[in-house]
């Protein structure tokens, strides 16, 4: 890559539009320099939520301190590529517009090799060194670690210093030493989200697609997977439905299974299924039995060993 164009996101969550003319009035929070997810996702109504997919304005989202590769830029917007999201649709990452205020250059970030802090709470207030509130970060927002000091953690952002508080976060001596748990945990890491409203495209904390809730529960136990269903049904392991465990990932598809994927879950054992479910609808866990899942369920895929480390 090349470093000129590698920009870090400077907001809590920036949302990746389809086009730099994608957003809609009603989405100024969520696209201004100093993001207001809440704000943003209160005043979104379910049509207004669900256009954000039936009118295709969204693709994805990227935490706090993410890279992304600049390839074009229109009004003030930039053309992204997002490395962390392997996506067919490029290589180098997932693609879309983000704008060009929510991002920063940063020549010197170390994340791939220095110690880091992973947010592990569901949101995480970021303060000043002077101890003022500087904005709530989202679960698996990813920093570079500077120095612990008793119940703190001293970070690099992308504009300075930052401090964390212990409790929210773990630190790890690089990204490269996360550890890799078992379908357990990815199970576990689901159950915390339970009653969160779906969001399109979403992920981080503040709302997940169902696709997004599978990638960032198993990046949290240590995993990237491809960002999209499709694809996430294309890798992994293949598992035979007769065998699947908890923490094996559920494809379900049109036709009754015999169409085009259009939804995955998390299998939760016992017949049950941990999922984001659709625009309207909550994070939640379902029996399978007597369920158009039941009858559209197509493939299961593994990506977690059989050990945790």
């Amino acid at each position: 890559m090349e470093s000129n164009n590698l920009w870090l996101v400077n907001v809590p969550v920036a949302t990746l539009w389809t086009s730099y003319d994608s957003a809609r009035e009603i989405d100024q929070d969520a696209i201004s320099g100093s993001v207001d997810m809440a704000s943003w996702l209160e005043k979104l109504t379910y049509e207004t939520r669900l256009q954000l997919c039936d009118a295709n304005l969204v693709q994805s989202q990227v935490l706090f301190g993410q890279e992304v590769l600049i390839i074009d830029e229109a009004d003030g917007w930039a053309q992204v590529v997002v490395p962390d999201q392997p996506s067919g649709k490029d290589e180098r990452g997932y693609p879309g517009w983000i704008p060009k205020a929510q991002l920063i250059q940063q020549s010197d970030w170390y994340i791939k090799h220095g110690p880091v802090v992973v947010v592990t709470s569901k949101h995480a207030l970021l303060f000043s060194e002077k101890d003022e509130q500087l904005m709530q970060l989202s679960y698996q927002t990813m920093l570079p670690a500077i120095e612990h000091i008793g119940d703190r953690i001293r970070v690099k952002t992308p504009t300075g210093i930052g401090i964390l508080r212990t409790e929210d976060v773990v630190l790890y001596p690089s990204e490269n030493k996360l550890p890799k748990r078992n379908g357990a945990a990815i199970v576990a890491a689901g159950e915390q989200f339970l009653g969160l409203s779906y969001l399109w495209g979403g992920m981080s904390s503040y709302g997940y697609d169902c696709s997004g809730f599978s990638y960032n529960m198993c990046r949290a136990n240590g995993y990237i997977i491809p960002r999209d269903a499709h694809e996430q049904a294309a890798d992994g392991i293949n598992i035979d439905l007769s065998e699947i465990q908890p923490g094996d990932l559920l494809f379900f598809a049109y036709e009754e299974g015999k169409g085009s994927i259009h939804h995955v879950g998390i299998y939760y054992g016992d017949g049950k299924l941990l999922h984001s479910p659709n625009t309207g609808k909550n994070i939640e866990i379902i029996s399978l039995e007597g369920t158009i899942y039941e009858k559209e369920l197509c493939a299961a895929r593994r990506y977690w060993n059989n050990t945790e480390e």
